[in-house]
C-alpha cells in the first residue's frame, strides 16, 4: 500500500476521507477529493483507495494480496493483528465482528476483490455518507465533501425540517443534501466492485437491558478503563474537565492510573450555589500528582457568545454552536501547559443514567416495582398523577405518535412526564417559523412516519439510543473545532463498547429516583474514592444561559438582520428582531431559540466560508 500524496496531513483530531473503489472511472472521480495538503492512500493496483486528511498517529493499515483495511482515528489495534486480520479476510461481512471488539473510536474501511465497506460508530459520533459522483458511488466520512463536489446547496426542505425542535428520528439523521445518503450508524456501506451498486448492512445492534448491576459493574469499569487508556497509553500530557460531576471526575481518575501526566481543568459557574469547585477540589485531594487549573469563573464565555464569527466549516447545524465559545475557550491556555488531548465526561449524562421510558414496559411486566418506582419519579420530577396515567397507557407504535406529532406542530411544549414516559419530546414550530416552513417539515413528518420505526420496540431504549446520537452529533462537530483551535478532544463515555456495557443493564437498576447514577458509582469503587461518589446531583447552566440572553442580545438582533433564513422564506426576521430585543420573553429559557439559531449560523457559515 503506497501513499504518493503525502503532503503535510491535519493535525490530530481531524481525520476525514473518501473512499473509492478499485476502478479507473472511480480513480478518476476521485482527483475532484486531491487537494493541496491531502493524503492518499492506494489499493494494491495503484488506484486510490482513501483520499483525505488524517494525522500519521490516526492511522494503523493493512493490505495482503487484494484485502486492505484502515481504521482511522482512536484505536489501539497492533498493527500486526491487523495485518493478521487481513490475511485472513474471506467476505467483507466479517468485520462486523471486528468493529464490535475494538475499543476506542474509529472510522473502519475495508476493500476487498474490488468492494469496498466503510462504517463509522454506533454512537454516531463518526459518521459515513454517500453520493453518485460521474456513475460512480463515492463513500465520505462527512456529507459536505460530496456535496462540494457535485456543487450542490443545502436542501431547503431539509432546513426546514430542521428548524424542528427537536428534529425526532429518523429526520436528525439524514444529510442536508438530498442527494447524499446518510448510513445509519448502527450499519455499514458496501459498494459493489461495479462501482455502483451501493447497500447498507447492520453491523450493531444495542444489547438486550437485562444484565444485573453486580454483574455489569466490572464490565463496564474495564470498558471504561480500555477507552481512557486508549488515549492515555503513549503518555505525554492530558488534560480532562473536572467539574465535581461523576462522569469527568471518574476521567480523570482513570487518567491519573495512566502512563500520561494529567491536568485537570475546572471552570466554577458564576451561580453561587454552583457547588463544582467544592467537588473538584475535594477530588484533588486525592489526586497529588494531578496539576489543578482553575479558571476565573466571570471571564468564561456566556451562552450564545461569537455566534455572528463562527466560520467553521460544518457538514449540518449543530446546537453546539450556542456552547462553542464555552467549550473553546480553555484549550489554548491547556495547550500550553502541554496536554496533547483533552479528556471529557460528556456522554456520561447519556449512558449512565437512562429514560425513564422504560417503566412503560416494566409496568407490564414488573407491575408491583414500577408503580413503586414511577411514585418516587412523581416527586422528584413533580409530574402530575393524570399526565403519568395518560403517559403509561399510550401504547401508539412510534409511528403513528409520529405522525401524531406532525398534527401538533405549533401547539404548546408538551409537558415533561410525557416526553420522559414516552417516545422523546414531540418536535415543535414557533411563532417566527413562516406556514412555507411549517409545510415543508410537516410534509416530512409524515412521509417519515409512514415508513419509520422506532430504534428499539423498548420506548425507553429507543430514547436513550435517540439521545446519545444525538450527543454524539453534537460532539461530532465539537471534535472538529477543537482540534482546529489546536487540541483535540475525545469523550470516552461515547465510545461504543462504553455504550454497550451500560446499555446492557437492567434499567430499573440504572435509572432510579433514588440513587443519581448508582450504575457508574458502582464501576469506578476502588478507583474513585467513596466521598467523590456520594454527589448527587450536577450543576445547571441556566444562568449563563439566561445572561447570555441579555449580554448577547446585539448579536442575535444582528443575526436576523439579514437572516439567510428569511431569505429563503423559512422564518420571520421581524419577529425574531423583536425578540432579540426582548431577552426575558417567556419561553426563551427553554432553549427554543436553539435549533433556529444553529440553522442560520451554518448557513452564515457556509457563505462565509466561500467567500473569497
Amino acid at each position: 500500500m503506497t501513499e504518493p500524496h503525502t503532503g503535510a496531513g491535519t493535525g490530530p483530531g481531524d481525520a476525514h476521507f473518501a473512499v473509492f473503489t478499485d476502478r479507473a472511472d472511480a480513480a478518476a472521480v476521485a482527483r475532484s477529493f486531491t487537494h493541496s495538503g491531502g493524503r492518499t492512500l492506494t489499493h494494491a493496483s495503484g488506484r486510490p483507495w482513501l483520499v483525505g486528511h488524517w494525522h500519521d498517529e490516526e492511522i494503523i493499515t493493512a493490505c495482503v494480496g487484494s484485502a486492505s483495511l484502515a481504521v482511522v482515528g482512536c484505536c489501539p489495534v497492533d498493527a500486526g493483528e491487523l495485518r493478521r486480520r487481513t490475511a485472513r479476510l474471506r467476505d467483507l461481512a466479517e468485520l462486523d465482528a471486528l468493529a464490535r471488539t475494538l475499543p476506542g473510536s474509529f472510522h473502519l474501511a475495508g476493500a476487498l476483490d474490488g468492494q469496498i465497506r466503510v462504517q463509522g460508530t454506533a454512537s454516531g459520533l463518526r459518521l459515513v455518507f454517500h453520493a453518485d459522483i460521474e456513475g460512480v458511488r463515492v463513500a465520505a466520512t462527512r456529507a459536505d465533501t460530496l456535496a462540494a463536489v457535485l456543487g450542490l446547496d443545502p436542501d431547503v426542505e431539509e432546513l426546514a425540517v430542521r428548524l424542528l425542535w427537536p428534529a425526532p428520528h429518523p429526520l436528525s439523521e439524514t444529510s442536508m443534501w438530498r442527494a447524499v445518503t446518510a448510513v445509519p450508524p448502527e450499519a455499514a456501506v458496501v459498494v459493489a466492485a461495479d462501482g455502483r451498486t451501493a447497500r447498507h448492512t447492520r453491523w450493531w445492534t444495542p444489547p438486550e437491558p437485562v444484565r444485573p448491576l453486580a454483574a455489569a459493574a466490572p464490565r463496564i469499569r474495564t470498558a471504561l478503563e480500555q477507552a481512557v487508556d486508549a488515549r492515555t497509553r503513549r503518555g505525554g500530557v492530558v488534560s480532562c474537565d473536572l467539574s465535581g460531576g461523576l462522569d469527568s471526575t471518574s476521567v480523570c481518575f482513570l487518567a491519573d492510573r495512566s502512563p500520561a501526566r494529567v491536568v485537570a481543568s475546572t471552570w466554577p459557574g458564576r451561580d453561587p450555589a454552583d457547588t463544582d469547585l467544592a467537588w473538584a477540589q475535594r477530588a484533588m485531594g486525592y489526586l497529588p500528582d494531578v496539576e489543578h487549573v482553575v479558571w476565573d469563573a466571570d471571564a468564561s464565555p456566556l451562552v450564545y457568545e461569537d455566534l455572528l464569527g463562527i466560520d467553521d466549516l460544518l457538514d449540518e447545524p449543530t446546537i453546539g454552536v450556542m456552547d462553542r465559545a464555552r467549550v473553546l475557550h480553555h484549550l489554548p491556555g491547556l495547550a500550553a501547559r502541554g496536554s496533547r488531548l483533552h479528556l471529557t465526561g460528556i456522554g456520561g449524562d447519556h449512558v449512565a443514567w437512562c429514560s425513564e421510558a422504560y417503566y412503560h414496559r416494566l409496568l407490564r411486566t414488573r407491575p408491583l416495582f414500577a408503580l413503586r418506582q414511577v411514585r418516587g419519579f412523581r416527586a422528584l420530577w413533580q409530574w402530575p398523577l393524570g399526565g403519568t396515567l395518560r403517559a403509561l397507557a399510550d401504547v401508539r407504535p412510534y409511528g403513528k405518535w409520529l405522525a401524531d406529532a406532525a398534527g401538533d406542530l405549533r401547539g404548546p411544549l408538551p409537558p415533561s412526564v410525557a416526553t420522559g414516559l414516552g417516545w422523546g419530546m414531540a418536535p415543535r414550530l414557533f411563532d417566527w417559523v413562516t406556514p412555507q416552513a411549517e409545510r415543508m417539515a410537516r410534509r416530512a413528518l409524515l412521509e417519515a412516519a409512514a415508513t419509520a420505526t422506532a430504534l428499539h420496540p423498548d420506548r425507553g431504549l429507543h430514547t436513550d439510543l435517540e439521545q446519545i446520537r444525538s450527543c454524539g452529533r453534537v460532539i461530532r462537530q465539537w471534535d472538529r473545532m477543537a482540534a482546529r483551535a489546536g487540541l483535540p478532544m475525545a469523550s470516552p463515555f461515547l465510545d461504543d463498547r462504553v455504550i454497550e456495557a451500560f446499555l446492557a443493564v437492567r434499567p430499573g437498576e440504572r435509572v432510579t429516583p433514588w440513587r443519581y447514577k448508582p450504575v457508574l458509582a458502582a464501576a469506578m469503587r476502588g478507583i474513585v474514592p467513596e466521598q467523590c461518589l456520594r454527589r448527587s446531583n450536577k450543576a445547571a447552566a441556566s444562568m449563563d444561559a439566561a445572561d447570555g440572553l441579555r449580554a448577547h442580545r446585539a448579536d442575535l438582533l444582528a443575526l436576523w438582520e439579514d437572516s439567510r433564513l428569511a431569505e429563503l422564506g423559512l422564518v420571520d426576521g421581524a419577529e425574531l428582531r423583536r425578540l432579540a430585543r426582548r431577552p426575558a420573553s417567556p419561553g426563551l429559557s427553554d432553549a427554543i431559540l436553539y435549533s433556529t439559531i444553529a440553522v442560520e449560523v451554518w448557513l452564515r457559515g457556509r457563505a462565509r466560508v466561500r467567500q473569497p
